[in-house]
């Protein structure tokens, strides 16, 4: 019997070496002795279910060579100023960002020209062009933008990630991906099932830095087989606070179009 007891009890040592995903009891019954053995799930693979959910991720990546669009601003600086405007949006992939700007009574109060090197900014209302570097998208928001990371945020890809994602958690319905990019900790935050992005927050790299930035996407709708979320939030904390929301009420993909932009003569240059 105790050669029996100690054969039974060294097969269940060498199953318990083995991974499986199911608790198993085994009981041995002699006179006097009872043996309950316990194997624990195996620890799940971080890497794979990262690379997995960046591929799905990636998989939604908003690919185009042009773009047009018809949204609703809401604007308010750290000062509390509030300022709420309609935009006509214009986009060549990789070439130009045509901004089209209008208040009350869809009169146009500005027109914007953004290539990669230049800004070029005509004020209708006080008759003034800007011609600014690029470098003046940073200045407006605080973000190290080029032309290529604003295309992306204004069109709904994903800013400031990379492959390079360290870690990853899991919420109710949601997984979130973290990773160190050039400018920032990003952690983004994905809908479980659709692998849709719902935010991504931003905190500067830059130990001497105090910036953050929120990015909200949500409402996705599609249109010419291009999913897209059509209401965005962003908010950006330093020394400033800028809140912006963005809501389109019309969007296309792929169409024929210009990018009308011209100084007339009277325009006071700065």
């Amino acid at each position: 019997m105790n050669r029996i007891l100690l054969i039974v009890l060294l097969i269940l040592t060498l199953a318990s070496c083995h991974s499986t995903r199911h608790i198993q009891t085994a009981v041995v019954n002699t006179d006097s002795v009872k043996t309950i053995t316990v194997v624990e799930p195996p620890k799940e693979d971080t890497a794979a279910i990262i690379r997995e959910n960046f591929g799905k991720l990636q998989a939604q990546h908003i690919s185009f060579t042009t773009f047009s669009g018809e949204m609703d601003i809401d604007y308010q600086d750290g000062e509390g100023k509030k300022i709420n405007v309609n935009a006509n949006l214009r986009m060549y992939k990789d070439s130009v960002i045509w901004i089209r700007i209008s208040g009350i009574f869809n009169m146009e109060g500005l027109r914007m020209y953004i290539t990669k090197d230049s800004v070029k900014i005509l004020n209708k209302q006080d008759k003034v062009y800007t011609e600014r570097s690029v470098a003046f998208l940073q200045e407006l928001t605080d973000l190290p933008l080029s032309l290529t990371s604003l295309q992306d945020l204004l069109v709904g890809n994903p800013v400031f990630i990379d492959s390079s994602i360290s870690s990853f958690s899991r919420g109710n319905n949601t997984i979130s991906l973290f990773c160190v990019s050039q400018f920032f900790k990003n952690l983004l935050t994905l809908d479980g099932d659709t692998h849709q992005m719902q935010s991504a927050k931003l905190d500067d790299t830059d130990d001497q830095r105090n910036r953050t930035c929120f990015l909200g996407y949500d409402d996705y709708k599609s249109n010419a087989g291009v999913t897209f979320p059509t209401k965005r939030t962003i908010r950006v904390s330093e020394k400033k606070q800028l809140d912006i929301k963005l809501e389109y009420k019309k969007f296309n993909f792929n169409e024929e179009l210009n990018f009308p932009f011209s100084v007339p003569k009277n325009y006071k240059h700065n």
